[in-house]
């Protein structure tokens, strides 16, 4: 078993954390609380290589359907208007493809974070998947007010910024998938491993 500081998470600086030119400022913010970048690279995700990122199981597409579906009623919308159905799994499908068109619409930048609790760290400095609910403080409270609502309406992705392994298993399958053999760098930071 590793030593606690040596958790490992994945992240992904989406199109639109990139294009608010938020690279730097994402990346001082782990840093700043003593995480290290590990690995770290720009590159144009290819349709393949999102595909494989996401489930596409028809479970978690009906989640994501149930998801869209319970935003819709909550805000009063018509969801078959929009969708032109009402059946979970196609509504799921529906939204992933629009995430597979907005991580391939622009470059976007991968990394490994390395430190105590990673995982969790990074989840709390990101904030909650939806912009408008996550406290200022964190990179989506400060830099994104955008909803599943609005999102959908406009036949689109949320743009929250940054994606963050959720779970340490989680964490190692994404930094396998986006890294493979590349090399993940060991250094020690001053002040913080010595």
């Amino acid at each position: 078993m590793a030593h606690p500081k040596e958790e490992k998470t994945f992240v992904l600086i989406k199109p639109d954390g990139v294009r608010k030119g938020l690279v730097g400022e994402i990346i001082k913010r782990f840093e700043q609380r003593d995480l290290k970048i590990v690995a770290l690279e720009m590159f144009h995700a290819t349709a393949k290589e999102i595909d494989s990122h996401y489930p596409n199981d028809e479970k978690w597409l009906t989640r994501i359907g149930e998801k869209t579906s319970a935003s819709y009623n909550k805000y009063g919308y018509d969801i078959t208007k929009d969708f032109g159905t009402t059946d979970l799994l196609e509504i799921g499908k529906e939204v992933r493809t629009w995430v597979i068109t907005f991580l391939t619409s622009a470059p976007m930048v991968k990394m490994v974070v390395e430190g105590v609790h990673a995982v969790d760290m990074v989840r709390k400095i990101v904030g909650p998947t939806m912009p408008y609910l996550a406290e200022m403080g964190t990179i989506r409270g400060d830099y994104s007010v955008d909803s599943a609502i609005s999102a959908n309406i406009e036949k689109r992705a949320v743009f929250n910024l940054v994606h963050a392994s959720e779970t340490p298993e989680e964490a190692k399958h994404e930094i396998e998938h986006w890294f493979g053999k590349k090399t993940i760098f060991q250094y020690k930071r001053f002040g913080v491993d010595e």
